[in-house]
């Protein structure tokens, strides 16, 4: 989900950049171009007109980063209720058969992720505010994307709050995005290339890395995931 989020942002983002230069910068693009008549009378009674284009002066540019802006704000603020819902969730321990943070190595990679994607968001609507002050909502909306990156990651580190929690239903992971894998229709269960591969019928297949685990713990994880699991419907590796 937070890759499809990210890869979502990028692909809005190209164009807004492109059209926030071409009016910051009023660079002449055919289609977008408004034209003007310039008229005067000189002194001596002579009538001039000059006809002149721009992009810088086209209409309805404050609704249009507008428009942009609730885009973005929009898809932030679903990941942001995911995000902090699965950490709340996870975080009730008494709801699970078996709950643990994850591994400090994870930590530290979320941490930085979350920090870098707070720094670019950051600097993107900087940028956009810089090259035009049309786009303040749209500024404002990558600040928040910012902001939430960086509060999320110090809370989830500060008090191990990114966790692992497995269920008779499920087994949900929540640190820099939230994986819920149900039990409902699984097959198989394998572990390849540091992730663990949840397979389901109709050939469905999820996944999370298993350096989510704290190595002391992964010995514990897999019997109370094995003890959930039904051996004459799921085929499950042991080995990881």
């Amino acid at each position: 989900m937070n890759k499809f989020i990210n890869v979502l942002l990028l692909f809005i983002l190209i164009p807004t950049m492109l059209f926030t230069i071409i009016v910051a910068f009023d660079i002449p693009i055919g289609f977008l171009k408004k034209y003007y008549v310039d008229v005067a009378i000189d002194q001596s009674g002579e009538f001039s007109s000059n006809i002149y284009s721009t992009t810088r002066q086209l209409p309805f540019q404050f609704e249009i980063f507008l428009g942009l802006g609730l885009i973005v704000l929009t898809i932030n603020l679903r990941r942001t209720i995911r995000r902090w819902m699965g950490m709340r969730i996870v975080s009730r321990k008494e709801k699970f058969k078996w709950n643990a943070p994850v591994s400090e190595n994870r930590k530290k990679r979320v941490v930085t992720y979350l920090t870098l994607e707070g720094i670019v968001m950051a600097f993107v609507g900087i940028a956009l505010f810089v090259l035009t002050s049309q786009a303040w909502f749209l500024a404002i909306a990558y600040g928040y994307v910012a902001f939430d990156n960086l509060i999320f990651g110090l809370v989830g580190a500060g008090g191990d709050r990114f966790r692992i929690g497995l269920s008779s239903k499920a087994l949900i992971v929540a640190d820099r995005e939230v994986t819920v894998l149900y039990f409902t229709g699984l097959r198989k269960v394998s572990i390849q290339q540091q992730s663990i591969y949840f397979d389901y019928i109709k050939g469905m297949q999820l996944s999370f890395p298993s350096n989510c685990i704290q190595e002391e713990n992964r010995a514990e994880f897999l019997k109370m995931l094995e003890d959930q699991l039904d051996p004459d419907r799921v085929f499950f590796s042991k080995k990881l």
